[in-house]
């Protein structure tokens, strides 16, 4: 050996699937995982036999040919494929989940809305029948638009699965912690983290801390991606390292088990004798994800101005029209604030996106009183909104100093359609009928006085 050369040093990560155990990092990528040696087959997707008998299945999350940068798909390798997994279906009620076209003539939904957090129930109540839809918008059937709803979960759904054929799901967390275990893995979330549920995939929601109460947004059109940054760069705001999806782990267990599934806006039951939650193998780009909203980093103005809202977005779900989402979701979290000369909180402003804001914890500041942790608010498509007096008069002569933002977190669901309030919203949950009147005391300052501010 030449003693000139070293010995070879390097050492293996301690971690080969990331830095953080159970998941795999990043948006979008194309992951491989395994629960069993060899069951991933290598290097083909269909091999003749597959290891340890598995079969071999594809989800599709796109079309076949939709183009490569957008095509999304996952081969999973399972104990049973899942046409084993439905039987003859059923018609159930889930009376209280709602989808889009859902316009009640009864209801109003022409207004600037808010509501207080939606009460526990004494009942219990599981991840389907704890669903209670605030709005609706667009058509479940052409896949467009959305549905925003509230969660109150009790109890774990045990040998009880669902899969919706409508839409994916956004989940934020307001209280509590949840565990889905779904075909690809086990995503735990708890608040100031969301997990995206893709359409098609089968899963079970457990309580891991309960009661649990927290948002959904239910998108019927295209995915979830991450917003183009423009010159802002490659950097800041959500990065896709922070994105973290399951790897594989599976159930092998017989027991009578009951499926639902949501499909066109109705709802269908099927009973079969195992677990469906039988990928041992995948490999993909087609799956959950959990992303950490600590993580968002955030941008704004280090100067003057206050920039639009969109500067905070974390995910969009495009439409047909070029830079006008079909949703978008953004967060509101703490922050510094230095613009001089600048009026700090968002101005007063009518919009063509309807506006559903949630909060997570803390004050918002344009409306420090009144939109409280777990409470929401809704502004429809080009209807006036924006800070009540005590805000507007507390920035307009506040002292600009830097400022911190702190114990905040608030976010909006945006689309550009106009939200239909359900029956549930309108009559059932708590709201605020007085909120409308947080504008009436604005005061007229204008006297013609030239140059009076």
């Amino acid at each position: 050996m030449n003693k000139d050369v070293a010995p070879h040093a390097l050492k293996s990560a301690a971690t080969p699937v990331g830095t953080h155990e159970g998941y795999m990092p990043g948006f979008g990528n194309d992951f491989e995982t395994e629960a069993l040696p060899g069951a991933l087959p290598q290097g083909m997707n269909s091999p003749q036999k597959v290891n340890y008998g598995l079969y071999g299945e594809q989800l599709s999350g796109t079309a076949f040919t939709a183009p490569s940068h957008q095509n999304e798909r996952t081969w999973c390798y399972r104990i049973r494929p899942s046409v084993k997994h439905t039987h003859r279906f059923e018609k159930i009620d889930l009376p209280y989940w709602k989808s889009a076209p859902h316009v009640d003539p009864d209801v109003v939904s022409l207004g600037q809305y808010r509501w207080d957090p939606v009460p526990h129930s004494e009942g219990k109540l599981t991840w389907l029948t704890g669903m209670r839809t605030m709005t609706t918008a667009g058509d479940v059937n052409t896949q467009v638009g959305m549905a925003s709803h509230i969660y109150l979960v009790t109890d774990s759904m045990v040998d009880a699965y669902f899969y919706s054929a409508d839409s994916e799901l956004l989940v934020v967390p307001q209280e509590g912690r949840l565990r889905f275990a779904t075909e690809l893995g086990v995503i735990d979330i708890e608040p100031q983290e969301i997990a995206i549920i893709p359409r098609g995939l089968v899963y079970r929601v457990e309580v891991l801390e309960g009661p649990c109460r927290g948002f959904v947004c239910e998108n019927y059109g295209q995915k979830f991606d991450l917003p183009g940054r423009g010159p802002i760069g490659a950097n800041c705001m959500a990065n896709r390292r922070d994105f973290k999806t399951p790897i594989a782990a599976f159930e092998d267990r017989d027991a009578p088990s009951t499926v639902t599934v949501k499909w066109a806006g109705q709802f269908h039951e099927t009973k079969i004798g195992h677990s469906p939650l039988d990928v041992v193998a995948w490999h993909g780009n087609y799956a959950p994800c959990k992303y950490d909203l600590r993580t968002y980093c955030p941008v704004g103005a280090i100067l003057f101005d206050h920039p639009d809202p969109s500067i905070f977005t974390v995910l969009t779900a495009p439409s047909g029209v070029e830079g006008t989402a079909n949703i978008d979701f953004v967060l509101f979290r703490d922050r510094w604030m230095v613009a001089e000369d600048t009026f700090r909180p968002p101005w007063y402003h009518k919009n063509v996106m309807s506006e559903l804001m949630g909060n997570i914890f803390g004050i918002y500041d344009a409306k420090p009183k009144g939109f409280v942790p777990g409470g929401m608010s809704l502004h429809n498509m080009m209807l006036p909104h924006g800070p009540d007096k005590n805000a507007f008069e507390g920035a307009s002569n506040a002292e600009l100093e830097a400022e911190k933002l702190e114990n905040t977190m608030s976010f909006m669901f945006e689309t550009r359609f106009p939200q239909h309030l359900t029956a549930f919203a309108a009559r059932e949950a708590p709201l605020q009928d007085d909120y409308i009147d947080c504008w009436t005391d604005l005061e007229k300052k204008f006297d013609g006085t030239p140059g009076k501010k």
